[in-house]
């Protein structure tokens, strides 16, 4: 049996079980053949390939709601709902490397965010018992270390309080999630997955919560994890069910890999897992610069202590945790936790750096703001893979931070435009000891330095004064954006316009030189990758109407809407946010421009640009 032979659930139902083995050698041969050309999150695939044919035997989706958690971990499920075009995965228009609703029916959950698939089923379950809807299931298939989130574990409290409905919790233990699972939790498992737990102590954690529990049961054993789930979804009540799983099965490479297990990888060989284009010297990333940066600041200063949530390797703090282990704490899935800690340790007397994704910050806003500001801790966090990311699409893009950090009394935020910036600003926010700071930073590649002609008393960097003594036009460049506003100067000059391009740097507070910069310039262009509503530019205005500076402003960042998967140039240009657009914006706007300036002149990308 070929995959090629199966386009819905219910042909997959009804294939013989003699045929169950070759048709997920079929699977993993797919997975390794396509996602090596396109890149994707592999290793976990690989490793879910027998469960995922046992959950759609025994459940009818999507009569039954199926949710992943984390949505990586799809792929196989898509190739069973008909979609085996992976040609063009996370690319512009092709399939998305999550659930996605557009793509499907049998698609529920389109966000990646770990830990929520359980609440997801609970709310699922209490919707279908108030409307007396009988006979179908909600199923949460938890994985990649999502039982570590702290959410998971409020929702498992939570499902416990209606028993009779069904909700079946898979948790697929692979003992990782990027980095080894870590805490209680993850070692009560590991204990049950070698054995060394009693039946009581297995069941005893998840009963105490009123729940059932099945397993462990081997993941990779198609027949008996379809014996367990049958037997789950029978008892018509919460239950879970462990299955043991390897993550990257099947693939040599993969399990040879000691760092992620092909977690998530770019194009590469596919039968040696090497990356593509090795001839290629690979330019250093802003990663790789805050590594660097990180360990030899801690190396200097015995404060410094690092934090992560489950990704010490993508956040490049693995660096420091080969130097220094007992510096680098992991406190697996969980942002929330992660940032209190770090204000606990701010108090005890420590500089705690918290390294997350941007869009982690999300979920742990609440604790910046009332544990960490509130009480003027002195933790400094560090954003990774901020602004317009690619293929990973809407939930991972990390574009509501500067927007989400504006709004915390005493922040300090930093957007370094280069390599020597970053680790300029890591110093100087490692010496802030009475308020939080925060730098953020894009993905991939770094570039090259980019010099200023002169640093103002306040710490702004002006780039560049091109033209008419750049009198014109006043172009504020967030980090990312340095290039594209001296690119941008360059072609204003050549229309005959002066500009005036600067780098504050610490983007929060707003240096109070920028706003003597804007009384001096006929039109003040904000350029940031983020969120085009409540950013920088929010701040830049609120700073001008207390000078009592009238000036138009015209606002350059992402628009106010969910972008998808692709390359980060598709989307950036999708979003309007790129050099050509930026020039003709400004030459379109500056004949309306008179001598007569209105403090609340605001022109925003994607509007009309007219002049109220």
């Amino acid at each position: 049996m070929r995959m090629e032979q199966i386009g819905s659930p219910a042909q997959l139902r009804s294939v013989p079980e003699a045929e169950l083995p070759q048709l997920a050698d079929s699977i993993r041969e797919f997975l390794v053949s396509n996602v090596s050309l396109t890149g994707g999150h592999l290793g976990p695939n690989l490793g879910v390939v027998e469960l995922t044919l046992a959950i759609h035997r025994v459940f009818e989706s999507p009569r039954d709601s199926i949710v992943f958690d984390a949505g990586h971990q799809a792929y196989v499920h898509k190739i069973l709902t008909g979609r085996q075009d992976f040609r063009s995965l996370r690319s512009v228009d092709g399939l998305s490397g999550y659930p996605n609703r557009a793509e499907s029916q049998h698609d529920i959950v389109e966000n990646s965010h770990a830990s929520a698939s359980i609440a997801w089923a609970d709310g699922i379950s209490r919707a279908w018992r108030l409307q007396g809807v009988l006979g179908r299931s909600a199923v949460a298939i938890v994985g990649d270390g999502a039982l570590t989130g702290g959410m998971a574990w409020e929702s498992l409290n939570n499902l416990s309080e209606e028993l009779d409905r069904s909700v079946v919790v898979v948790v697929n233990d692979n003992g990782r999630s990027y980095d080894p699972t870590v805490g209680g939790a993850a070692r009560h498992l590991a204990e049950w997955r070698s054995g060394n737990g009693s039946s009581v102590q297995q069941e005893g954690i998840f009963e105490l919560l009123g729940l059932r529990y099945l397993g462990p049961v081997d993941g990779h054993n198609v027949m008996e994890l379809e014996r367990v789930l049958g037997e789950a979804k029978a008892l018509r009540c919460p239950v879970v069910v462990h299955v043991i799983t390897e993550k990257g099965r099947g693939y040599a490479p993969a399990r040879a890999d000691g760092a992620d297990q092909f977690h998530t990888v770019g194009a590469i060989d596919p039968e040696t897992g090497k990356p593509a284009n090795t001839t290629l010297t690979p330019e250093p990333s802003w990663t790789d610069v805050f590594a660097q940066a990180m360990a030899g600041a801690a190396e200097q200063r015995a404060d410094v202590v690092a934090v992560t949530a489950a990704m010490s390797g993508p956040t490049g703090l693995s660096v420091l945790a080969r130097a220094s282990p007992d510096r680098v704490i992991d406190v697996g899935i969980a942002e929330q936790h992660a940032l209190t800690m770090a204000a606990g340790l701010a108090f005890a007397g420590l500089h705690p750096v918290v390294a997350l994704y941007s869009t982690f910050l999300n979920r742990a806003y609440d604790q910046l703001l009332m544990d960490v500001a509130l009480h003027r801790a002195g933790v400094t966090l560090i954003l990774d893979r901020s602004g317009v990311t690619g293929p990973d699409g809407a939930s991972h893009h990390g574009m509501w931070d500067l927007a989400l950090m504006q709004t915390v009394p005493g922040l300090r935020v930093a957007a370094p435009r280069d390599a020597r910036t970053l680790r300029e600003e890591l110093d100087e926010a490692l010496d802030v000891h009475d308020a939080p700071t925060a730098l953020r930073y894009g993905k991939g590649a770094v570039g090259p330095d980019i010099g200023a002609i002169r640093r103002l008393p306040d710490g702004t960097d002006v780039l560049a004064e091109a033209g008419n003594n750049g009198c014109d036009v006043l172009l504020i460049a967030v980090g990312s954006t340095c290039p594209m506003a001296l690119g941008a100067a360059e072609q204003l000059e050549e229309q005959g316009l002066g500009c005036t391009v600067v780098d504050p740097r610490w983007v929060l507070p707003v240096p109070p030189s920028l706003t003597s910069l804007a009384s001096s310039h006929q039109l003040v262009v904000v350029l940031e990758e983020g969120i085009d509503c409540g950013g920088i530019e929010a701040r830049v205005r609120q700073a001008l109407d207390r000078a009592h500076v009238q000036v138009p402003l015209m606002s350059v960042g992402l628009p106010e809407e969910f972008l998808g998967h692709g390359s980060r140039t598709d989307i950036l240009d999708r979003a309007g946010l790129t050099l050509d657009r930026i020039v003709d914006r400004v030459v379109a706007i500056w004949p309306t421009l008179g001598k007569e300036r209105s403090a609340d002149t605001t022109v925003r990308p994607g509007k009309e640009d007219t002049v109220t």
